[in-house]
């Protein structure tokens, strides 16, 4: 029989109807700070913890419920005769219920308040009746989220609360302080990889199902930071999926990449196409030309406002989602002839510093790969041209964001050619030049590549990517060497006449 609730709440939502369900029902309620003053004001008869504990608040309110009188009417094991006798000894009334929820440090972690005040919102009386309520959740009702008012004042309606009930509330109250604990473990810690990993993210949404229609999947907002893909704005179209998301995520970091006019075609997590253009629509056209196939059904980021000429040109392909940080008016117009096309407009740069991946039993962190080579040095007799050297750069930055064995070719700063995920390197170069070779000038019979650059991942071991790449034409290649046999592909490339430069970076992306 609940004969006492004990009611703290920085968020006041829902709170008035509760307490006036609980009172209906004979509960006394005892609460403390703006709490109590909030109901009396709505003009209910409620307890001042004060009241109870015989000792007024003091240290500016960060000690009021932290006395036995409170923690020993949580914790009372009703079935415990001496914890019982204790009580009673002690003129300790108990507590059969804690509602609670905290101070807003989540919202705080991230605003501009100096470092002392966001001091001040971590909580400390809130947690500690939190853990103990939710310890005793056989004897003690505990609710942290004011989205289960209702469902105990259902439950109260037609007698007790049910113990998975209880379980439940209790198992939600460590769920939320471990994810409150985390976010002030990381305002406080300067470790880059502390002992312990505590990750703070909340379900943001229930997928439809995962990377398959057979796997369960749930997207996960973190609450310490802001990032593209937890602060961005769905203007039209489905429900975005598991794989959207994750191609969406890839999609806008290639295109941030670049303060030029830039766009990204995706599909399957691996850029398909891109290009910097004079314009967007040129930016956009290039980004087509260089795999029309691939890019059906996939994903396009754009790194300036979208218009109308480019929505126009972008409907005549059938694509899952289209990026960019805004679009015109027009713009929208054009793509609600296309009601299931997911339009997002991405209010956040890319900001994550770590990636994390799980294994079986572990969790693997790593920096976020944001290296490129701040000069690339010429290692053949022949050296690029200033046009070669831009490919180059622009490359290199595609060929990081593509999966390991991973090769790109590119002309004109436009990718034309994808070679990714393969197991040895020479597979993904055959299958970047072929794919590239009728890109270039469609009159030329031979299918050579008209000095196209080549851009690869990782160093080559053997000379046959040079090999192959000159069969069609390749005038430049750019790789990291470090090879125990660089000299080899470096004599290759003396031999046939193309430049080669090292970049002294490798960017494995598995």
């Amino acid at each position: 029989m609940i004969q006492r609730a004990l009611i703290s709440v920085y968020d006041k939502t829902g709170i008035l109807e509760l307490a006036e369900s609980l009172i209906s029902r004979g509960i006394e309620i005892i609460s403390s700070g703006g709490t109590y003053k909030f109901l009396k004001d709505k003009g209910l008869d409620v307890l001042e913890i004060k009241d109870i504990t015989g000792f007024n608040e003091i240290l500016d309110g960060r000690v009021k419920t932290l006395h036995p009188f409170i923690h020993g009417g949580i914790l009372a094991r009703r079935q415990n005769k001496s914890d019982m006798d204790t009580l009673y000894e002690n003129n300790i009334t108990a507590i059969d219920m804690v509602i609670v929820n905290l101070y807003p440090f989540f919202e705080k972690y991230g605003s501009d308040l100096p470092f002392e005040e966001k001091l001040e919102f971590i909580d400390i009386g809130g947690p500690t009746m939190l853990r103990a309520a939710a310890k005793n959740f056989k004897d003690v009702i505990v609710i942290t989220d004011p989205a289960d008012y209702s469902k105990i004042s259902e439950e109260l309606e037609t007698g007790e609360v049910e113990y998975k009930t209880r379980r439940n509330l209790a198992g939600k109250v460590f769920n939320l302080m471990s994810a409150y604990d985390g976010a002030v473990s990381n305002f406080l810690l300067e470790d880059e990889f502390p002992e312990y990993l505590a990750p703070v993210y909340k379900k943001k949404s229930t997928l439809r199902y995962g990377e398959n229609p057979h796997q369960k999947a749930a997207f996960y907002s973190s609450l310490i930071t802001v990032g593209s893909m937890n602060g961005f704005n769905q203007l039209q179209g489905k429900e975005l999926s598991y794989n959207n998301i994750r191609d969406m995520d890839i999609a806008w970091k290639v295109v941030n990449e670049f303060s030029d006019i830039a766009c990204c075609g995706l599909k399957h997590n691996t850029p398909c196409g891109a290009a910097i253009g004079e314009t967007l629509i040129d930016a956009y056209n290039k980004t087509h030309e260089g795999d029309p196939v691939s890019i059906f059904g996939g994903i396009v980021a754009v790194n300036r406002e979208l218009d109308k000429v480019t929505a126009k040109e972008m409907t005549n392909t059938f694509l899952e989602v289209v990026l960019a940080p805004s679009f015109s008016k027009e713009a929208l117009e054009v793509f609600k002839t296309k009601k299931n096309l997911r339009i997002i407009q991405c209010n956040y740069l890319p900001s994550d510093s770590k990636e994390m991946l799980t294994v079986d039993g572990g969790l693997l962190v790593q920096d976020v790969d944001k290296q490129i080579p701040e000069q690339i040095n010429a290692v053949t007799d022949k050296n690029p041209t200033d046009d070669q050297i831009s490919d180059m750069q622009f490359g290199e930055i595609i060929c990081k964001y593509v999966k390991s064995n991973a090769i790109v070719v590119i002309k004109n700063k436009q990718v034309l050619g994808v070679g990714a995920g393969q197991v040895n390197r020479i597979w993904a170069t055959e299958q970047a030049v072929e794919r590239a070779a009728d890109k270039i000038d469609k009159s030329i019979i031979t299918r050579k590549l008209s000095g196209a650059v080549l851009i690869s991942d990782a160093f080559f071991p053997f000379a046959d990517v040079v090999e192959t790449a000159e069969k069609w034409g390749v005038g430049a290649i750019l790789q990291p060497g470090g090879s125990l046999r660089d000299q080899d592909s470096i004599d290759a490339c003396n031999k046939f006449g193309i430049s080669m430069c090292f970049s002294g970076i490798r960017h494995f992306k598995h």
